[in-house]
């Protein structure tokens, strides 16, 4: 008799733990896929963010110049953005001082600035997040070209097309990736990257109002 009751109170001892330790699993599996689910949608919210995020008319027209942020433009890998239009102040100074005449130079030049920017200010490095914001910058990189003249059936504009597209291009890239620190920080926020479909190539700015 006291062999049995010591049986079964082994076998009760043993589902016990069972129990206690399949709750506890569960538990974990709860938090986690809570943890998980939070974290989705805080990326869901970046990247409907990165999409919005779009250059103004007044951008383009100089109505909030930021002040030089001299020294302190490199002081880190973000930069200053006084007026916070989500373009770094010494890259936007720098169009205008080059393009002074030229709004829709200024439109293309200053989008491209702004979604480069956009990978370093993220605060979070999801491979959607990446991905968003490579897809912007894939937009500005193409309407650059769109305020250039082409004509894909003459070798000679076309030869100039790729030249002035690539001279526009290189302002915005060099002075945007103007420190080893920015270029290290540009690589590994890339390196999340995946595949992607590109997006519809039209510019923030209907360049074709602007006066010049």
């Amino acid at each position: 008799m006291f062999f049995r009751i010591n049986w079964v109170h082994k076998i009760f001892k043993i589902l016990k733990w069972t129990f206690l330790i399949l709750l506890g699993l569960f538990i974990i599996l709860v938090i986690g896929r809570w943890i998980y689910l939070d974290k989705q949608a805080e990326t869901d919210e970046q990247v409907i963010k990165i999409h919005n995020t779009k250059l103004t008319l007044d951008d383009v027209m100089g109505k909030n110049l930021p002040p030089d942020p001299g020294v302190l433009a490199d002081a880190t890998v973000q930069g200053i953005d006084v007026n916070n239009n989500g373009i770094r102040d010494d890259v936007e100074l720098a169009v205008f001082k080059e393009y002074p005449n030229s709004a829709k130079t200024r439109a293309v030049l200053l989008q491209y600035a702004l979604a480069m920017q956009m990978e370093f200010i993220q605060p979070i490095f999801e491979q959607e997040v990446v991905i968003a914001t490579t897809q912007e910058g894939d937009r500005a990189y193409q309407c650059i070209g769109k305020i250039l003249v082409r004509d894909d059936e003459n070798e000679k504009i076309m030869e100039k097309y790729f030249e002035e597209a690539d001279i526009l291009r290189s302002f915005v890239e060099n002075k945007q990736l103007n420190t080893e620190e920015r270029k290290k920080f540009e690589e590994d926020f890339l390196k999340k990257i995946g595949s992607y479909n590109s997006l519809e190539h039209v510019c923030d700015i209907d360049y074709s109002k602007l006066p010049n």
